[in-house]
C-alpha cells in the first residue's frame, strides 16, 4: 500500500493535465487560425503583439503535453523504473515549452490592450498548466526520495532476469537408458 502513495496522486493529475493540455490544443488552434487568416482587427478577437508568439508556443506546449501524457499513462500502467525514464523525460520537455508559453502569456498581459474570451481562457489554461505540470513532475519523481513514494532511478529490482540457469535436458551420454 505505501508503494502506490505516489501513484494515487499522480493519476488524477495526469488525467487533469492531459484534459487541460486538449484544451490548449483547441482554443489555441482555433485563435491561430483567427490570426492567420488576419482577423486580429475583427472585434472578437483582438491581441497584440506578443501574441503570435504566444499562440505558436502554447500549441506547441499543447502537442507536447498531450504526447508526454501518453508516455505518463503508460508509467501509470507499469509503475516501474524503466518506464520512469520515458515519462519523467517526456514531462519535463512538456513543462519547458509550457513555461515558455507561460512567460509569453504573462508579456501578453502585461502589455495589454483588449484581447477576446478565447484569448484569455488560454492564458489562464497556460498559466494552471505552469503549477499542474510542475506538480506532476515532482510526483514522478519523488521516488528519487523515497522508495515508498515510487519507483527511482536507482532501484534495485532486477525486472525481466528470466528464469535461473540450468543444465539442458537432452545430453548425450552420461545417462542411463538413452541411445547416442
Amino acid at each position: 500500500m505505501a508503494l502506490a502513495v505516489g501513484r494515487n496522486i499522480a493519476a488524477p493529475l495526469l488525467f487533469l493535465n492531459l484534459i487541460l493540455y486538449t484544451l490548449v490544443v483547441g482554443f489555441a488552434s482555433w485563435c491561430l487560425n483567427r490570426f492567420i487568416n488576419g482577423q486580429t482587427g475583427n472585434p472578437g478577437f483582438g491581441g497584440n503583439g506578443a501574441t503570435i508568439f504566444f499562440l505558436v508556443f502554447s500549441i506547441l506546449a499543447g502537442v507536447v503535453g498531450v504526447a508526454s501524457k501518453f508516455a505518463g499513462s503508460n508509467h501509470m500502467r507499469a509503475w516501474r523504473n524503466d518506464s520512469l525514464a520515458a515519462a519523467g523525460s517526456s514531462s519535463l520537455v512538456a513543462w519547458a515549452v509550457t513555461a515558455l508559453a507561460f512567460g509569453l502569456a504573462c508579456k501578453e498581459i502585461s502589455i495589454g490592450g483588449w484581447r477576446s474570451w478565447r484569448l484569455r481562457i488560454l492564458e489562464a489554461l497556460i498559466i494552471i498548466l505552469t503549477f499542474t505540470q510542475l506538480l506532476y513532475l515532482l510526483l514522478l519523481h519523488a521516488g528519487l526520495v523515497s522508495s515508498k513514494y515510487g519507483p527511482g532511478y536507482r532501484d534495485t529490482t532486477n525486472y525481466g532476469l528470466g528464469a535461473a540457469e540450468v543444465e539442458p535436458a537432452h545430453k548425450v551420454g552420461g545417462m542411463t537408458g538413452v541411445r547416442a
